[in-house]
């Protein structure tokens, strides 16, 4: 049975990760999913410098502005549809951002666990 795209992880209405800068895989805001999305873009995190100089570290610079992909590059503080893989490898080196659980996408639940991600929660109340 397919999840309904739009349900968040406490099987809400999925709500908006940014619009400034404008994530998701389908640059939409959202982080949203579907098949072709390989790398699982579910997780909204709140980026720190610690966790923008790990991804940059293992790979993936997402602080250097890419103008010709119309990449601003990120900052501490702004919010990110990060792939759920890579938030479990962050979590695991104890370097992962904080998680705005309303507008993480329910699909991160089939890499990351539940209790992994409340411990990361922005709203302590979630």
């Amino acid at each position: 049975m397919d999840m309904d795209p739009s349900l968040n992880v406490l099987g809400e209405a999925l709500a908006p990760c940014s619009t400034d800068p404008l994530t998701g895989f389908f640059r939409n805001g959202a982080c949203d999913t579907c098949a072709q999305d390989r790398g699982s873009h579910t997780v909204c995190a709140v980026l720190t410098a610690e966790f923008l100089a790990y991804s940059k570290y293992v790979g993936n610079d997402l602080s250097t502005p890419r103008p010709e992909f119309n990449f601003p590059g990120l900052n501490p503080g702004d919010s990110w549809c990060l792939c759920a893989s890579r938030f479990l490898q962050a979590h695991d080196e104890g370097c992962a951002p904080q998680v705005n659980m309303a507008a993480t996408h329910q699909k991160a639940l089939d890499i990351v666990p539940m209790d992994i991600l409340q411990q990361h929660s922005s709203d302590p109340a979630e």
